[in-house]
């Protein structure tokens, strides 16, 4: 049997499909998984071994090239390609508009949440198998009682496995006792102040840990490069494929990031991840994982460093008690 996984975006998204995969693997064998995404995060969905084939399509740059011939030449060549793969089944995992058209494409039978569970009501309409699944679960556990029903059996909810291998290696920009901290993210609310991941760092360092940081865009360079001039021990890796991030995150002692795709990742392979949520609420859609714990701000205040350091050597106690 051969099933196609919609979920294009975000990359949070996408991380958290994965104990879902990794249920439906360990309990239906005999199924051939294949996934379609949106280009971006095609690196990040290889990271599952379960994964046979990825379709990467690329809705955010189509809609601002909506008129090109190029786009829509894509468009016709995601379609021949998803209808020759013939799919027995595709789970639409994301109930948006936009993943159901993806799923029509392949003129398979498609199953997703019903109206009362999607998270846009009329995506229902394009879904032949339908399954209630409420809204107040955490994303995590929707998607993988989605894909139960889907596909007959019953989710193991006393474990919580990704599934997912970070790439073998390890960057030569990292050494031992390493702490990555992801000062990065979409949007200046969920921002830490510099001033904090500063001293956070400084915090490291007194506890002979190695601050490691990266960035993506101008904005984020500023920032990795102040907390490297004022706290020298930094090592700054440069802008690399979202591939090589995973590595280095994978190799990583520690992860300190705020509400971004990295930090979901960090807390999905096990690292000690301690995640700083200053304008979101974590409740539906924080990182989860063994080692995982997010420090939400109270209204009026912030997160501070030291509240930070408590919790992440509670977690590194945490890891290393499970791995003696």
């Amino acid at each position: 049997m051969k099933v196609l996984i919609v979920k294009t975006s975000s990359m949070g998204d996408v991380i958290h499909t994965f104990p879902a995969v990794e249920d439906a693997h360990r309990a239906r064998p005999d199924i051939s998984f294949h996934w379609c995404v949106e280009e971006a995060f095609a690196g990040i969905v290889a990271l599952h071994p379960a994964i046979q084939t990825i379709h990467s399509v690329a809705i955010r740059r189509w809609r601002r090239k909506l008129l090109e011939p190029g786009t829509w030449r894509e468009v016709v060549g995601l379609r021949s390609a998803l209808r020759a793969s013939r799919y027995d089944l595709v789970l639409d995992a994301q109930g948006l508009l936009k993943s159901a058209l993806v799923a029509r494409l392949t003129a398979a039978p498609i199953a997703g949440f019903d109206r009362s569970s999607a998270r846009e009501p009329s995506a229902s309409l394009f879904y032949g198998h339908r399954y209630a699944v409420p809204l107040g679960l955490h994303a995590i556990e929707r998607t993988r009682r989605l894909f139960g029903l889907a596909l007959g059996y019953e989710p193991d909810f006393s474990r919580l496995e990704s599934g997912i291998v970070p790439p073998a290696g390890k960057s030569t920009f990292v050494g031992e006792k390493t702490a990555f901290l992801l000062h990065g993210t979409s949007r200046e609310d969920k921002k830490w102040p510099v001033a904090d991941w500063i001293e956070i760092a400084r915090l490291l360092v007194a506890r002979e840990m190695t601050p490691v940081t990266t960035w993506s865009n101008d904005r984020e360079q500023a920032v990795a490069e102040a907390i490297a001039r004022a706290v020298s021990q930094t090592v700054v890796v440069p802008r690399s494929p979202l591939a090589e991030i995973a590595a280095v995150i994978g190799g990583s002692t520690l992860v300190i990031g705020a509400d971004t795709g990295l930090t979901h990742l960090a807390s999905a392979v096990g690292v000690p991840t301690v995640a700083v949520f200053l304008a979101t609420e974590p409740g539906l859609t924080g990182p989860r994982g063994p080692f995982s714990s997010t420090l939400l701000a109270a209204p009026g205040r912030s997160v501070t460093p030291p509240e930070v350091m408590t919790e992440a050597e509670r977690l590194l106690a945490l890891k290393l008690q499970g791995s003696a």
